[in-house]
């Protein structure tokens, strides 16, 4: 196993074990971008999601890229590397003269030269892309491909996980209000869990 697999290896560790946890959403996705990027030695990584309308990729979270380059403008899902929202990778060698990369002259202010962009697949749906962003020219090989595609399969589990998690956060509230209500309804006062019947005349 060479340097690079042991580093993809850990990663996946890491990222998993991000997952599994009891940290926030957004700690896990920080996790998740920060491994990539650190495993690919690239200069950062960014976790995009589609907007619900699908026409804009909304930056989520990000490592190693500067505050004015994530907020550079709107990111058009058909005029940046659509083809990664039909469901496959896709490498960009020279970012600043390919133009399937939207904002070319921000990248080259940002020192990025190549750019491979991943998608994240939720029950076979596109709901965004990881995108890793490297300060060299980089020819991405199928074995980092198919690492970022894994992680960003584990990135979806996890999006997943915290939507699951505020529905049923969201839930228990309900039902509580539910049940403050009816027993309020049946005139008793409740507390500290002991029922309090009212005073008979």
């Amino acid at each position: 196993m060479d340097e690079r697999e042991q580093r993809y290896y850990h990663s996946l560790y890491e990222v998993a074990a991000a997952v599994n946890s009891v940290r926030t959403p957004e700690d896990v996705l920080h996790s998740i971008v920060q491994n990539v990027a650190d495993a690919l030695g690239a200069k950062g990584c960014a976790l995009m999601l589609l907007n619900p309308d699908k026409s804009f990729l909304l930056h989520t979270v990000a490592y190693g890229l500067s505050d004015r380059y994530v907020r550079k403008g709107p990111v058009s899902a058909d005029k940046s590397i659509a083809e990664a929202l039909e469901g496959r990778p896709v490498a960009v060698l020279n970012a600043l003269e390919d133009d399937r990369i939207q904002y070319r002259k921000q990248a080259r202010e940002e020192g990025i030269s190549s750019v491979l962009s991943v998608p994240v697949l939720l029950r076979g749906e596109v709901i965004g892309v990881i995108r890793v962003y490297t300060a060299e020219p980089c020819h991405f090989t199928d074995a980092d491909m198919y690492f970022v595609g894994t992680v960003a399969n584990l990135g979806a589990i996890a999006l997943e996980n915290a939507r699951l998690y505020d529905s049923a956060k969201k839930n228990y509230e309900a039902i509580r209000l539910d049940l403050a209500e009816w027993r309020a309804a049946l005139g008793y006062e409740w507390m500290a869990e002991e029922t309090v019947l009212p005073v008979q005349e």
